[in-house]
């Protein structure tokens, strides 16, 4: 044994005492209170205390009482709601004006006074504008044909989409708008006729900015959730969104121009009171002396699906009378039958009917049929797919049995006053999600019904919810460990049925109710593009605050002016101490002597998530545009380095330097051989074309390169995240 004393390392994490950590838990508070006041009363009253209790009786009420509310307190912590941010007047200023603005519009809505008063606004303000006209009949192919022709050789600064006020039905796809669908095909055709500029969709009271405003037609806001994957997956040719009033004058038609020339906010709504910017932010939880319950007849769509049988369990127990659970097969479904004789165990009268919700007529009987009290529409499906190759039908089949079933219920219902209208949502339509832009409009359709029918005095609920756990949007523990890697923890039906009765209870309009760790989620969701909604909270600015080493400079050109001062040895050991001190910093080492220069990424422990971390470190610090495969093209810190050195001093690598080496020697030599017997001169003949081809052969896999990095510009962050971790795990 050394005589030394050992040497330790502590590998778990001890966090700084923070105001948080010292913070008096909500619950105990509240208790301590009650016993500081001495108020009897309002003890017993809470636990239930009678006069005869001894303090036996009593322990076990106080134990369970604090365990149902450090359950509520965690339930509680998981909602959030949008808020509207008055923002000071952007500056007067202009978008880029050296080339044409094209500003899509439909064919029939081209001579609306509403839209004339945007485009001369803009006009005479220096904005070189160019109206595209579009029949709601145009399909992809002809928008892109129309769009190339309209932009010619011009320059095109950016796109101003006036389409989505087209509220007319879509010939091509049930269930949407033509303002809608036109939007749709406007994003793709746009990245199929090349044109980069930023596109900025615009509509027209869509967004409710107070309680007081009336939105005038739910299903503009489709656009925005379509705009919000937009922005994730084509995120260098997406500008934002921006609702504008009902009347646009030369102030709305100023701050318009305004918002269009910056680029820090994305989600804005202009009003004559001024500019709003829309967040996201803790919901309080509301308290409330009535505690809603179920009575009479309730209406579950999808009701044989996962998320509908947990609700009709909790409501079969909490009162309601007869259940009536909707599904496109009925008792058919998986699980129906089995589901129906549980409830009906419990005293509840079951009826499963075969209903597509999307279907008016066959909803129409079925409500004549059964006169309901309360309704929860829990109906959908999620179907995966990137934007740029979903077609129109399979966008609005996905639309349909969300947005659609929502709107007939809606229409059906009319005035008949209910005790609850329950609109399941999902954060997909809060802030996007890639793959997922269909499933994100219906979800966006669905906060903005809850506010039209709100605004009209009429009952109204929207949760968005976050993946429910036990056959919700998780359907195994592999898809569970995935999204908790992403920051998302899947919502525990019991607690998520909590969720539920907080917000009927609460009369909440529109929540938001996940469980996001925030300092894992934002990193990857905002690797392309920064995002000014989650900004505001708490935990996010703390996640992207500057995480560098100490000793670290936060300016690209500290680092550069220092590379520029040493000599190629020393550049490049910096570069590596530079990379490994990073590296370091996020798999949650003391220093970069525990990261080996040479030893591969995967061997150090990275996945997808500190890949992204590294990448976005190294960003920060050299002011390079790096790509989310770094790691996956530069396997070890010394390879990085290599990289780094090469893109910072615009040098050639050493690599390139020895190939160019070995050609001069090569050439000299050559000479030699041309003396020689034709045999010798044959064989050079034969290894040179060898070497030839082996060029060649380099040359076409790096054009297969190419073609994937391009590919790699239009995946989602999770498509990114497998190839990286495919790699991490085959290397």
């Amino acid at each position: 044994l050394p005589t030394y004393a050992f040497q330790h390392e502590r590998y778990w994490v001890e966090a700084p005492e923070s105001a948080a950590d010292t913070a008096t838990d909500p619950v105990d508070a509240e208790f301590w209170d009650t016993v500081e006041r001495e108020d009897l009363q309002a003890l017993a009253d809470t636990l239930d205390i009678g006069a005869g209790d001894t303090f036996g009786d009593v322990l076990p009420r106080l134990s369970s009482w604090r365990r149902q509310r450090k359950e509520q307190s965690t339930v509680d912590g998981w909602r959030y709601g949008i808020t509207w941010k008055a923002i000071t007047d952007p500056a007067p200023q202009s978008p880029d004006r050296s080339g044409v603005w094209l500003v899509p519009v439909g064919a029939g809505h081209r001579g609306d006074d509403w839209i004339t008063a945007c485009l001369r606004g803009l006009t005479e303000r220096g904005l070189t504008t160019l109206p595209v006209p579009v029949e709601p009949s145009t399909d992809r192919a002809e928008l892109t044909a129309r769009l190339a022709r309209a932009a010619g050789d011009a320059t095109v600064a950016g796109v101003l989409s006036l389409l989505a006020l087209d509220g007319e039905a879509a010939p091509a796809a049930p269930g949407l708008t033509a303002g809608v669908a036109l939007s749709v095909l406007l994003v793709q055709a746009l990245g199929d006729a090349g044109i980069d500029a930023p596109l900025w969709c615009v509509t027209r009271n869509a967004m409710g900015v107070s309680p007081a405003e009336t939105v005038t037609d739910p299903h503009q806001s489709q656009v925005w959730g379509l705009g919000r994957v937009a922005a994730l997956e084509h995120a260098r040719r997406w500008g934002g969104l921006v609702d504008l009033p009902g009347t646009v004058d030369d102030r709305i038609a100023g701050r318009l121009l305004a918002v269009l020339a910056q680029s820090a906010e994305d989600q804005v709504a202009i009003r004559e009171r001024g500019v709003f910017v829309r967040r996201l932010s803790r919901l309080p939880a509301t308290r409330s002396d009535r505690s809603w319950s179920p009575r009479g007849t309730v209406l579950i769509t999808g009701g044989t699906g996962a998320l509908g049988g947990h609700v009709a369990r909790w409501l079969a127990g909490a009162g309601a009378e007869h259940l009536v659970l909707t599904g496109r097969r009925g008792l058919d479904a998986p699980g129906a039958a089995e589901l129906q004789a549980e409830l009906q165990e419990s005293g509840v009268r079951v009826t499963v009917a075969a209903c597509d919700v999307a279907d008016r007529a066959a909803l129409a009987a079925l409500l004549a049929e059964h006169p309901v009290d309360a309704v929860v529409h829990a109906a959908g499906t999620a179907e995966a797919g990137m934007l740029a190759e979903t077609n129109l039908g399979d966008f609005a089949a996905t639309v349909a049995p969300k947005a659609l079933g929502a709107l007939h219920l809606h229409e059906l219902l009319g005035e008949r006053e209910l005790d609850a209208f329950v609109l399941f949502s999902s954060i997909s339509g809060v802030w996007g999600g890639g793959g997922q832009a269909a499933y994100s409009a219906a979800n966006a359709f669905l906060d903005g019904l809850a506010q039209y029918r709100r605004a009209r005095g009429l009952t109204a609920t929207a949760i968005a919810w976050g993946p429910w756990a036990e056959g919700g949007m998780v359907a195994d523990a592999g898809d569970e460990e995935r999204l908790r890697r992403r920051g998302l923890t899947a919502l525990r039906p019991e607690r998520a049925v909590s969720a539920l009765h907080g917000a009927l209870s609460g009369a909440d309009g529109t929540v938001t109710v996940a469980d996001v760790d925030w300092a894992r989620f934002v990193v990857p969701f905002t690797v392309g593009r920064p995002s000014a909604l989650l900004g505001d909270l708490p935990e996010v600015r703390d996640a992207l605050a500057d995480r560098r080493p100490a000793g670290q400079s936060a300016e690209p050109s500290a680092l550069r002016e220092k590379l520029a001062t040493l000599s190629e040895d020393e550049r490049r050991r910096l570069l590596v101490d530079t990379v490994c001190a990073h590296a370091a910093a996020v798999l949650g080492h003391s220093g970069a002597t525990a990261v080996e220069p040479d030893l591969a990424f995967r061997d150090l422990g990275f996945d997808s998530l500190t890949a992204v971390e590294l990448r976005n470190l190294l960003t920060a610090d050299t002011g390079l545009t790096l790509p989310a495969t770094l790691v996956f093209d530069h396997p070890t810190p010394e390879a990085i380095a290599r990289h780094l050195d090469g893109e910072l001093t615009g040098g050639t690598s050493p690599d390139e330097v020895s190939v160019f080496g070995e050609l001069d020697r090569l050439e000299a030599v050559i000479g030699t051989a041309a003396t020689a017997e034709e045999t010798v001169r044959s064989g050079v003949r034969r290894r040179l074309q060898e070497l030839l081809a082996q060029m060649n052969s380099a040359g076409e896999q790096h054009t297969g390169s190419a073609d994937a990095q391009r590919q790699l510009e239009d995946a989602t962050v999770d498509d990114i995240f497998d190839l990286i971790d495919q790699d991490l795990e085959n290397s």
